[in-house]
């Protein structure tokens, strides 16, 4: 088997669809399977990594010549606001684009069960839900760099922490006012900043945050991230599934999120802290979040309970391996051809 597994704007694109492919590219060569990463007909399957115009002309002309088409529904309209600049005007005329898009698979792959909750109100083309997975040869060796990364950025134990772009989406105001409301705990988002393409809110919110809160930009080995950092925040609003979450539980964190429909696969108070959307605090519903947060945050400096949701976290992580998905892809695969 032969497989055309295409990224279309895979050399601008980088966090998770990105790191997505990268992992969908180590577990076709652990199980074996041949692919090529140029878009052609001449294969046995089409794997459309992002259905962008080239993907939609080549998935066309596969179906016209019976090559079956897979592709991967890691954008929807609903993830796509709040992340860059222009992205929420665009998220709009974005769904009617990808229902026609994703209607042209003969298979489409999901990385959760929400997100597979989210397409099935964009076309009834078959789907099958298969975790971005985490590679956790990747993080090997973390530990060493603790010293190293929380000298840098003058970090202190226990540090609250969170990888990725900062985007708005992914609660960067929470992130913001969490650090505010407790000045004696630092806090620090490692991830591209790319001021240029965000929106004036969210250069405010970068611009105006408080000393404790640290926005380290790009770095060159994201080992260091999980290194230096304690306790990882995640008061994303939508996500499809989390990539950095599954790498800070295969490094054992004790993890806080926001309690939202794609992490009901958690378990509050065995795995992670979860937090209501809506908080559980006097005043406003905002007020009430960063409480609650804020309060899951204080229960987290007891290294005891840090170590005991870390541990879990780890365990619960196994299943999420690429060793572990592999063979899904093959499966898949064999399924449509």
């Amino acid at each position: 088997m032969r497989v055309s597994h295409y990224f279309e704007f895979g050399d601008r694109i980088t966090g998770g669809i990105a790191e997505s492919v990268a992992h969908q590219r180590t577990m076709l060569d652990r199980v074996g399977i041949d692919y090529t990463t140029e878009p052609t007909l001449d294969a046995d399957v089409l794997h459309c990594n992002l259905m962008g115009p080239r993907s939609v002309w080549y998935a066309k002309r596969a179906r016209d010549r019976g090559v079956p088409v897979v592709a991967h529904t890691h954008v929807t309209a609903e993830d796509f606001g709040d992340s860059f600049r222009f992205t929420n005007a665009l998220a709009k005329p974005l769904k009617p684009y990808l229902s026609r898009a994703y209607g042209l698979a003969d298979a489409l792959v999901c990385p959760s069960e929400y997100n597979e909750n989210v397409i099935a109100d964009y076309t009834d083309a078959p789907t099958t839900v298969i975790s971005n997975g985490v590679d956790r040869e990747k993080l090997d060796g973390f530990e060493s760099l603790e010293a190293e990364y929380r000298d840098r950025y003058d970090l202190d134990p226990p540090t609250v922490f969170l990888v990725g772009h900062v985007i708005k989406r992914k609660g960067l105001e929470t992130f913001v006012d969490l650090a505010r409301e407790l000045p004696d705990i630092d806090f620090a988002w490692f991830g591209p900043l790319d001021l240029s393409l965000k929106g004036r809110e969210t250069t405010r919110l970068i611009e105006e945050s408080p000393e404790n809160c640290t926005f380290t930009g790009y770095i060159d080995d994201v080992r260091g991230a999980f290194a230096a950092g304690d306790v990882f925040l995640f008061p994303t609003h939508e996500e499809n599934e989390g990539i950095a979450l599954l790498e800070a539980m295969t490094a054992g964190k004790a993890v806080v999120v926001r309690d939202i429909e794609t992490f009901e696969w958690l378990d509050d108070g065995e795995d992670c802290l979860k937090v209501s959307a809506t908080g559980t605090g006097e005043g406003t519903d905002a007020d009430g979040e960063i409480g609650a947060f804020a309060d899951a945050l204080r229960r987290l400096r007891d290294p005891d309970l840090r170590e005991r949701l870390g541990a879990n976290a780890a365990a619960r992580s196994e299943a999420f391996s690429l060793d572990s998905i592999a063979e899904r892809y093959r499966s898949l695969y064999e399924r449509v051809a």
